[in-house]
């Protein structure tokens, strides 16, 4: 009598979380280094992913020695070449080294990233090729911001087109307060974290720069522009993050509090 063979256990796939980190920055040189609460930048934003439940490894990817001599202290680092025009094409030379299923690129420069919002995104790559994450767009002063990336979604939870202006436009209401628009509409705000199965990524970065990502400065346009499919979860979670020195302090008193 032959036993019955026992079920096939399902592999759970490999995700790495990249951390793209370059030193040269406009508005705040040396960024990544920059102490917060007694520790770098990039060493606090490390911490916060690796309470990330779906990530296998965290990876910090940059073109610095002086960043890389800094991170291997805490993490595992791999160099990039200087010269990508983004952020994707850096994460991308990076993913073509690993053998994963799929990458999250997690900013840089957000020590209080939500673990909860990393895994979230990665969750939703079990349907989709490339995902992301938004939430509600609740402060007025954000309304007009070209700073601020506004997404409207479809009934299938898929992003139909990201932009620098508030979208949709509300033409009944458009003479009104930007308060009573924001009551009437649940406008969403899009938060820069991207998840992408590896072969999506490399395929990605072979596309030339879309007309649409010219036009607003927006890299994720030229994954819809070349029918990738964009999953965007809904999130709880307001991106608190280290543009300028100014903004050190304030992440300081969040992290004692």
């Amino acid at each position: 009598m032959s036993l019955p063979h026992p079920p096939a256990t399902r592999r759970q796939p490999c995700v790495i979380g990249l951390v793209p980190a370059r030193y040269a920055s406009t508005r705040f040189p040396g960024k990544p280094l920059y102490p917060i609460a007694g520790l770098p930048l990039i060493q606090r934003v490390v911490e916060r992913c690796r309470l990330a439940g779906s990530l296998s490894e965290v990876i910090v990817a940059t073109d610095d020695e002086r960043i890389a001599s800094v991170a291997r202290q805490f993490a595992r680092v791999e160099m990039t070449r200087p010269e990508h025009p983004s952020g994707t094409d850096r994460i991308a030379e990076v993913a073509a080294r690993l053998d994963c299923d799929a990458v999250v690129n997690i900013q840089g420069d957000e020590p209080l990233m939500d673990p909860a919002v990393i895994d979230a995104v990665a969750a939703a790559l079990g349907n989709t090729e490339m995902s992301t994450a938004a939430t509600a767009l609740r402060d007025p002063s954000e309304y007009d911001n070209p700073n601020i990336v506004k997404v409207v979604v479809g009934t299938q939870g898929r992003a139909l087109y990201f932009s620098r202006r508030c979208i949709p436009y509300l033409r009944d209401l458009a003479d009104s307060p930007i308060a009573q628009q924001m009551a009437a509409f649940p406008f969403l705000k899009h938060l820069g974290i991207y998840g992408y199965r590896r072969e999506t990524l490399l395929r990605l970065v072979t596309f030339p720069v879309s007309g649409l990502e010219a036009a607003e400065k927006l890299e994720q346009l030229r994954a819809l522009e070349n029918g990738i499919p964009i999953a965007v979860v809904k999130v709880d979670y307001e991106s608190i993050g280290v543009d300028v020195p100014s903004d050190v302090a304030r992440v300081e008193a969040l992290l004692r509090g």
